[in-house]
Order: C-alpha cells, then sequence, then structure tokens
C-alpha cells in the first residue's frame, strides 16, 4: 500500500543510543502517532532503509541518530523528492546544531510535525554526499584510527587518544586546486558545508548551507605542538590569525596527495586521495524549526 502524502518514515540507528535504546523506540513510537520506525543493524544500513522508504513513497524520512546516520539516510534519498527530517540522538550532533534542532527528543519532533523546510546545499566527495563536513588527511586519520566501540563509549575523548598518536607522523603534502583555478598545498583540510566542527565549534566563519560554495580550512603545519595550537585556534577562535592556516570558499575542487592520504565525511571514512570535492545547489529539503533559516531567508510551511 502507498504510504499517505504526509507519511513519515523513521530511520532509527539503537547504536546511538547504546542501553537506552529500547526506551529511546518506545518514545519514537509514542511521538511519531503511526509513522514507520525503520531499525539499523549494521552503520550501512541507514542508506539501504532510507532508499526503500523514499521508493516506496514517504514523503519524509528521519534520521534518528547521529551526524554517521544522517549521511546514510541523505544518500538514500539524495535523488529523491523525499525530504530529511532530524532526531539529534547520536554521538555528534553537528547538523543538528547547525540548523537549530533542538537536542531534546519531544521537541525536535515537534519540528518534524510542523513541517517547515529550507532547500539546502548537498555537498559530495567522489560518489558520497555529505551535509556537514569532510576532511582530508590529519582529520580523517584520527576516525579511520579510531576504534567505533571506543568513540561511542567515549566520545570525543576518543579522538583526541587517536590525535596524540599520529601528531608524531610525517604527513604527505596535500595538494589542492579550486573549481575557480586556484591552487594551494598543506598538511590536512577541513571542508564544510556549515559553520560548525567538533564541539562543536563555529570554524568556518563565512559558511552559509545554502550560499553554492564550499568553505575550506587549509593547515600547512603539523607536530604535536603544530597541532596543539591548531586546537587552541579552534576552540578560541584565533585559527584565522594563524599565518600557516588558509580560509577559502570555492564551488569545489579536487585534491590529491604525495602518499596516502584518507578521506572522511561527516565522521565517516570513504576512501583515499585523490577525489573531487562539489557541490548540489539547494538539493536537499530539510525539515528545521520555523524561525530558523539557512542562508537569512525564512522556513516555508509545506
Amino acid at each position: 500500500m502507498k504510504p499517505k502524502p504526509d507519511a513519515v518514515c523513521v530511520v532509527f540507528n539503537p547504536a546511538a543510543k547504546g542501553e537506552k535504546a529500547s526506551r529511546v523506540r518506545d518514545q519514537i513510537l509514542a511521538l511519531s502517532h503511526g509513522a514507520r520506525v525503520l531499525e539499523t543493524r549494521h552503520p550501512e544500513d541507514a542508506q539501504e532503509l532510507a532508499a526503500q522508504a523514499a521508493q516506496e513513497g514517504f514523503r519524509t524520512v528521519v534520521a534518528a541518530g547521529g551526524d554517521g546516520t544522517i549521511n546514510g539516510v541523505v544518500n538514500g534519498i539524495a535523488l529523491s523528492d523525499a525530504r530529511l527530517g532530524v532526531l539529534p540522538i547520536g554521538t555528534m550532533n553537528l547538523f543538528a546544531a547547525e540548523l537549530g534542532i533542538p537536542p531534546r527528543l519531544e521537541a525536535a519532533w515537534e519540528v518534524i510535525a510542523a513541517g517547515h523546510e529550507r532547500a539546502i546545499d548537498l555537498p559530495f566527495a567522489g560518489s558520497r554526499y555529505f551535509v556537514q563536513l569532510a576532511g582530508i588527511g590529519l582529520d580523517a586519520q584520527v576516525v579511520k584510527e579510531t576504534d567505533r566501540t571506543f568513540r561511542k563509549n567515549f566520545g570525543p575523548v576518543s579522538y583526541m587518544v587517536s590525535l596524540a598518536q599520529i601528531a608524531g607522523r610525517k604527513p604527505p603534502l596535500i595538494r589542492i586546486r579550486t573549481r575557480e583555478g586556484t591552487e594551494h598545498e598543506g598538511t590536512f583540510a577541513l571542508i564544510g558545508n556549515g559553520r560548525y566542527y567538533g564541539a562543536p565549534l563555529p570554524i568556518f566563519r563565512d559558511a552559509v548551507p545554502d550560499d553554492g560554495k564550499l568553505d575550506v580550512l587549509l593547515f600547512r603545519g603539523f607536530g604535536p605542538l603544530e597541532i596543539l595550537r591548531y586546537l587552541q585556534g579552534l576552540v578560541f577562535g584565533t585559527h584565522l590569525d594563524m599565518k600557516d592556516v588558509e580560509y577559502l570558499q570555492c564551488a569545489g575542487l579536487s585534491a590529491e596527495s604525495e602518499g596516502e592520504a584518507p578521506v572522511e565525511v561527516d565522521g565517516e571514512l570513504i576512501g583515499d586521495l585523490p577525489i573531487e570535492i562539489g557541490i548540489a545547489d539547494r538539493r536537499l529539503r530539510v525539515v528545521i524549526p520555523e524561525t530558523r533559516s539557512a542562508g537569512g531567508g525564512s522556513a516555508t510551511a509545506s
């Protein structure tokens, strides 16, 4: 049977809540009043379940989890007419923070029920879409070397442990060429479609999720002291004053390296350089709070 025009499907990642998963599932079922709830068993399930929901005709597909779950759902619905809803219940919820989606489950569901939406840009790295952030080099190497279970149990602390181990190595040189034709070099890069990274920290000063631009931070130094200095700069907002940090905006870029350099998107490892990173202008429809807008406009109800 084809779903009703306003039907909602929730893709729920029980691993995001650990031992509390059963209680959170019951809350979602109680709040959703008849929405279909599909549970992931493996990280790759979110994309498959979301694609299935979009194909069946669900108008709104909700990602109930962290940024990794959102990434999977977005890749499942990216080529469909379905829009994205978010229940931010994971370890990292940067995308929800970016769009002003409240962290409390009941309040986040009220946003979905109200149905106000905004079309934002949809970046891609190779064949993989992402919503908030891509990392090349150091950031992705940390993701690569951080055990998933350790990450789930200890959150940001787990990344710091891996970072300390990686900081003493010699990194490959990364070369970036923007779609506009400019060339840049560094040891690692962060690429955003919004302001936030990590805590969340507003490290991409000029980022707007629907301006058709990628925001790029390119770091030229490496080693324990340099990385510590960068971290302090990111926390206190002084990183853009550093001579060995470059901030640029572009419509797209290609990146390559002299040695192996991994790439991550929304906290999930996707491979190594070389890679093409671009953006599909306002391709993703997202349900957001009525008073919140991406790019200075107002949300619309539909």
